[in-house]
């Protein structure tokens, strides 16, 4: 048996003050062995070909998306909206739709206010790439929601992915994946800090990726307890600098609100917020600000398209 297959077999019987214990220790020892690569590897800046840039000659993108991992990160997408808001952001959220309840209220207070919605993976128990069979059973439940919720991206718990597989989901784009980061399970970046078109057999068939290029809160925050967001701060004046697309994939579940009575997984929501006032204060009117569903479609339009007309 693999051994991700194994971890995620015993992973119910493992605590999850252990789970996060052993994860610290393992990155805290192998975080030296990356510092090339990590958060910045600076071979990942060249262009897609046919690359035009981005709309009305901005300086580079910003894409916000949240994967919503359980009922109680659920509960605080209202407060994370709010934020945003006041920042002056809009964002896609990302649901599981077999692990808690998600009302079509809140769906549709999230669209009526601008945001956006995702679905994310299908029960979030690390078993959904664990073979062909279990993906393709799977595939045909999440088209469904797909569907019923109106929405055609898609993101994957834990970053794993097969881009092959994935062409059974009925997706115009996804996040599954991430230019460089070689603390997730399945680290295998995909060398860019630019969209890029998964093909389906032809030119015009497939999907646009969205890799997250900014590392996501839980590693930063929970597991490697950084006290600042210096190095989202860091990365995103790299990418800034080399005109890619600044996306960063963060999780409700681990944000406080009320440093108060902060829990064992969680951070001050207050990095985020510093984060996106860092964004304003530095480059107004110098970054293009969309949706990832927006985004995909400029992909695909000036890129894609283009290519396949020549």
């Amino acid at each position: 048996m693999p051994m991700r297959a194994f971890y995620y077999l015993i992973k119910p019987l493992i605590p999850r003050w252990l789970q996060i214990e052993v994860r610290r220790r393992l990155v805290a020892y192998n975080r030296g062995k990356y510092v090339a690569i990590w958060p910045i590897d600076p071979n990942l800046a060249t262009p897609p070909n046919g690359w035009l840039g981005w709309p009305n000659g901005k300086r580079f993108a910003i894409v916000l998306q949240h994967d919503v991992e359980s009922a109680p990160g659920r509960d605080k997408c209202l407060q994370l909206m709010d934020l945003e808001e006041k920042l002056g952001f809009r964002s896609a959220f990302c649901f599981v739709p077999e692990k808690y309840e998600v009302e079509k209220s809140l769906l549709d207070s999230m669209r009526n206010r601008g945001f956006d919605i995702c679905v994310h993976g299908l029960k979030h128990d690390g078993k959904l790439f664990m073979s062909r069979e279990i993906f393709d059973r799977r595939a045909v439940r999440i088209n469904h929601y797909l569907k019923t919720w109106g929405t055609k991206g898609f993101t994957s718990p834990s970053m794993h992915h097969n881009f092959r597989w994935m062409h059974a989901l009925k997706i115009e784009y996804a996040t599954c994946s991430f230019d460089t980061d070689p603390f997730e399970p399945q680290p295998d970046g995909v060398g860019t800090i630019f969209p890029f078109w998964v093909a389906n057999g032809e030119d015009t068939a497939g999907y646009v990726e969205l890799p997250y290029t900014l590392p996501q809160d839980h590693s930063l925050f929970v597991i490697m307890q950084e006290k600042t967001c210096g190095i989202w701060k860091q990365k995103l004046d790299w990418i800034a600098e080399h005109g890619g697309m600044v996306l960063l994939n963060s999780h409700p579940d681990y944000m406080n609100f009320d440093t108060r009575n902060s829990r064992r997984e969680e951070y001050a929501a207050r990095y985020y917020s510093e984060f996106l006032a860092y964004i304003k204060e530095k480059y107004q009117h110098e970054y293009w600000h969309v949706l990832p569903n927006q985004l995909a479609d400029h992909f695909r339009q000036s890129v894609v398209q283009n290519k396949s007309a020549k």
